[in-house]
Protein backbone atom coordinates (compact mmCIF):
# COMPACT_ATOMS: atom_id res chain seq x y z
CA UNK A 1 0.00 0.00 0.00
CA UNK A 2 1.07 3.64 -0.32
CA UNK A 3 3.24 5.04 2.44
CA UNK A 4 2.05 8.01 4.50
CA UNK A 5 4.61 10.36 6.01
CA UNK A 6 3.34 13.90 5.43
CA UNK A 7 0.42 15.37 3.53
CA UNK A 8 -0.77 18.92 2.87
CA UNK A 9 -4.30 19.50 1.65
CA UNK A 10 -7.55 21.40 1.96
CA UNK A 11 -9.82 20.71 4.93
CA UNK A 12 -13.49 19.81 4.57
CA UNK A 13 -15.94 19.54 7.46
CA UNK A 14 -18.75 17.02 7.87
CA UNK A 15 -20.26 18.33 11.09
CA UNK A 16 -22.08 15.14 12.08
CA UNK A 17 -21.51 12.58 14.82
CA UNK A 18 -22.10 8.82 14.56
CA UNK A 19 -21.62 8.67 10.79
CA UNK A 20 -22.05 4.98 10.07
CA UNK A 21 -20.59 2.89 7.30
CA UNK A 22 -23.93 2.54 5.53
CA UNK A 23 -23.93 6.30 5.04
CA UNK A 24 -20.27 6.35 4.05
CA UNK A 25 -20.87 3.74 1.34
CA UNK A 26 -24.51 2.57 1.06
CA UNK A 27 -25.11 -1.17 0.76
CA UNK A 28 -26.34 -1.05 -2.85
CA UNK A 29 -22.81 -0.23 -3.98
CA UNK A 30 -21.16 -3.25 -2.37
CA UNK A 31 -21.89 -5.69 -5.18
CA UNK A 32 -18.64 -5.06 -7.04
CA UNK A 33 -15.86 -7.61 -6.59
CA UNK A 34 -13.27 -4.98 -7.54
CA UNK A 35 -11.65 -2.60 -5.06
CA UNK A 36 -12.09 0.45 -7.28
CA UNK A 37 -14.89 2.82 -8.27
CA UNK A 38 -16.30 3.51 -4.81
CA UNK A 39 -15.28 7.17 -4.53
CA UNK A 40 -18.18 8.53 -6.56
CA UNK A 41 -20.60 6.75 -4.22
CA UNK A 42 -19.19 8.20 -0.99
CA UNK A 43 -22.08 9.52 1.15
CA UNK A 44 -24.33 8.86 -1.83
CA UNK A 45 -27.66 9.06 0.06
CA UNK A 46 -26.69 12.47 1.44
CA UNK A 47 -24.67 13.69 -1.50
CA UNK A 48 -27.24 13.29 -4.28
CA UNK A 49 -30.91 14.10 -4.76
CA UNK A 50 -33.31 11.36 -5.97
CA UNK A 51 -32.79 12.54 -9.57
CA UNK A 52 -29.03 12.03 -9.23
CA UNK A 53 -28.11 15.71 -9.08
CA UNK A 54 -25.79 16.98 -6.30
CA UNK A 55 -27.66 17.92 -3.14
CA UNK A 56 -26.88 21.62 -2.53
CA UNK A 57 -27.64 21.18 1.19
CA UNK A 58 -24.97 18.53 1.74
CA UNK A 59 -21.87 20.25 3.23
CA UNK A 60 -19.24 18.37 1.22
CA UNK A 61 -20.85 19.52 -2.04
CA UNK A 62 -19.93 23.12 -1.21
CA UNK A 63 -17.52 24.76 -3.66
CA UNK A 64 -15.24 25.76 -0.79
CA UNK A 65 -14.55 22.07 -0.09
CA UNK A 66 -13.85 21.07 -3.67
CA UNK A 67 -10.60 19.11 -3.91
CA UNK A 68 -10.34 18.63 -0.14
CA UNK A 69 -8.13 15.78 1.04
CA UNK A 70 -8.45 16.03 4.84
CA UNK A 71 -11.89 15.31 6.28
CA UNK A 72 -12.96 16.69 9.67
CA UNK A 73 -15.89 14.90 11.32
CA UNK A 74 -17.38 14.34 14.76
CA UNK A 75 -17.12 11.48 17.25
CA UNK A 76 -17.79 7.79 16.59
CA UNK A 77 -17.08 8.13 12.87
CA UNK A 78 -17.32 4.84 10.96
CA UNK A 79 -19.67 3.06 13.35
CA UNK A 80 -22.01 0.34 12.11
CA UNK A 81 -21.08 -2.67 9.99
CA UNK A 82 -17.47 -3.63 9.32
CA UNK A 83 -17.36 -3.04 5.57
CA UNK A 84 -13.83 -2.22 4.36
CA UNK A 85 -15.46 -0.52 1.37
CA UNK A 86 -16.08 2.52 3.62
CA UNK A 87 -12.35 3.18 3.80
CA UNK A 88 -11.91 2.58 0.07
CA UNK A 89 -14.70 5.06 -0.74
CA UNK A 90 -13.15 7.79 1.41
CA UNK A 91 -9.73 7.27 -0.14
CA UNK A 92 -11.00 7.03 -3.70
CA UNK A 93 -12.84 10.32 -3.27
CA UNK A 94 -9.47 11.95 -2.57
CA UNK A 95 -9.10 11.95 1.21
CA UNK A 96 -5.80 10.96 2.85
CA UNK A 97 -6.74 11.58 6.48
CA UNK A 98 -9.81 11.89 8.72
CA UNK A 99 -9.84 13.95 11.91
CA UNK A 100 -12.44 13.36 14.62
CA UNK A 101 -12.78 14.01 18.37
CA UNK A 102 -13.20 11.73 21.30
CA UNK A 103 -15.91 12.83 23.72
CA UNK A 104 -16.38 12.36 27.45
CA UNK A 105 -19.95 11.61 28.56
CA UNK A 106 -19.93 11.18 32.30
CA UNK A 107 -17.82 8.10 32.98
CA UNK A 108 -18.00 7.00 29.34
CA UNK A 109 -15.39 7.91 26.75
CA UNK A 110 -16.93 7.99 23.28
CA UNK A 111 -14.17 7.30 20.73
CA UNK A 112 -13.41 9.40 17.69
CA UNK A 113 -13.62 6.32 15.44
CA UNK A 114 -15.31 2.96 15.63
CA UNK A 115 -12.69 0.26 16.26
CA UNK A 116 -13.25 -1.79 13.12
CA UNK A 117 -13.26 1.28 10.88
CA UNK A 118 -10.02 2.53 12.46
CA UNK A 119 -8.36 -0.87 11.98
CA UNK A 120 -9.50 -1.06 8.36
CA UNK A 121 -8.15 2.44 7.79
CA UNK A 122 -4.71 1.56 9.13
CA UNK A 123 -4.54 -1.42 6.77
CA UNK A 124 -5.34 0.77 3.75
CA UNK A 125 -3.13 3.84 4.38
CA UNK A 126 -5.97 6.11 5.50
CA UNK A 127 -4.74 8.03 8.54
CA UNK A 128 -7.27 8.48 11.36
CA UNK A 129 -6.43 11.31 13.75
CA UNK A 130 -8.06 11.50 17.16
CA UNK A 131 -8.07 14.87 18.92
CA UNK A 132 -9.98 16.28 21.86
CA UNK A 133 -13.41 17.77 21.30
CA UNK A 134 -12.25 21.37 21.96
CA UNK A 135 -9.40 20.94 19.47
CA UNK A 136 -11.68 19.67 16.72
CA UNK A 137 -14.15 22.45 17.48
CA UNK A 138 -11.35 24.96 17.01
CA UNK A 139 -10.44 23.42 13.66
CA UNK A 140 -14.10 23.52 12.55
CA UNK A 141 -14.30 27.21 13.45
CA UNK A 142 -11.11 28.02 11.55
CA UNK A 143 -12.34 26.16 8.46
CA UNK A 144 -15.58 28.14 8.66
CA UNK A 145 -13.67 31.41 8.98
CA UNK A 146 -11.03 30.84 6.29
CA UNK A 147 -12.34 29.51 2.97
CA UNK A 148 -9.99 27.03 1.35
CA UNK A 149 -8.02 26.50 4.57
CA UNK A 150 -5.22 23.97 4.21
CA UNK A 151 -3.41 21.88 6.79
CA UNK A 152 -0.34 19.70 6.88
CA UNK A 153 -0.53 16.32 8.56
CA UNK A 154 2.96 15.29 9.66
CA UNK A 155 2.91 11.67 10.78
CA UNK A 156 6.58 11.65 11.78
CA UNK A 157 5.98 14.47 14.26
CA UNK A 158 2.37 13.46 14.96
CA UNK A 159 1.17 16.97 14.28
CA UNK A 160 -1.63 18.69 12.36
CA UNK A 161 -0.75 22.27 11.38
CA UNK A 162 -3.36 24.71 10.11
CA UNK A 163 -1.91 27.17 7.62
CA UNK A 164 -3.45 30.33 9.03
CA UNK A 165 -1.91 33.84 9.12
CA UNK A 166 -0.56 32.59 12.46
CA UNK A 167 -0.14 28.83 12.19
CA UNK A 168 -1.95 26.64 14.67
CA UNK A 169 -0.76 23.13 15.48
CA UNK A 170 -2.28 20.12 17.24
CA UNK A 171 -0.42 17.06 18.49
CA UNK A 172 -2.04 13.65 18.09
CA UNK A 173 -1.25 10.24 19.55
CA UNK A 174 -1.03 7.11 17.44
CA UNK A 175 -0.18 3.49 18.15
CA UNK A 176 3.51 2.91 17.39
CA UNK A 177 2.79 -0.21 15.31
CA UNK A 178 0.21 1.62 13.20
CA UNK A 179 2.61 4.53 12.69
CA UNK A 180 5.33 2.16 11.53
CA UNK A 181 2.93 0.42 9.16
CA UNK A 182 1.78 3.70 7.58
CA UNK A 183 5.18 5.34 7.26
CA UNK A 184 6.61 2.30 5.48
CA UNK A 185 3.49 1.47 3.48
CA UNK A 186 3.13 -2.03 4.91
CA UNK A 187 -0.13 -3.92 4.57
CA UNK A 188 -0.62 -7.31 6.27
CA UNK A 189 1.27 -9.09 3.51
CA UNK A 190 4.09 -6.57 3.70
CA UNK A 191 4.37 -7.06 7.46
CA UNK A 192 4.56 -10.82 6.94
CA UNK A 193 7.24 -10.48 4.26
CA UNK A 194 9.43 -8.57 6.73
CA UNK A 195 9.83 -11.96 8.41
CA UNK A 196 10.58 -13.78 5.15
CA UNK A 197 14.04 -14.85 6.30
CA UNK A 198 12.75 -16.36 9.53
CA UNK A 199 9.88 -18.06 7.69
CA UNK A 200 12.25 -19.56 5.11
CA UNK A 201 14.61 -20.78 7.85
CA UNK A 202 11.73 -22.42 9.70
CA UNK A 203 10.48 -24.14 6.54
CA UNK A 204 13.99 -25.43 5.80
CA UNK A 205 14.47 -27.08 9.19
CA UNK A 206 10.87 -28.12 9.82
CA UNK A 207 9.96 -31.73 9.16
CA UNK A 208 6.80 -31.53 6.99
CA UNK A 209 5.68 -34.90 8.39
CA UNK A 210 5.31 -33.34 11.85
CA UNK A 211 2.41 -31.10 12.87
Amino acid sequence: MDAFRSHRGRLAVLDRANVDTDQIIPKQFLKSIARTGFGRHLFSDWRYLPDGKPNPDFPLNAERFKGASILVARNNFGCGSSREHAVWAIQQDGYRAVIAPWQQRGATRVPAFADIFRNNASKNALLTIELSEPEVEEIVQMVDRYAGLEATVDLDRQRVTLHLPEEMAFHFEIDAAVKERLIHGLDDIGLTLKQEGAISAFETRHNPQLP
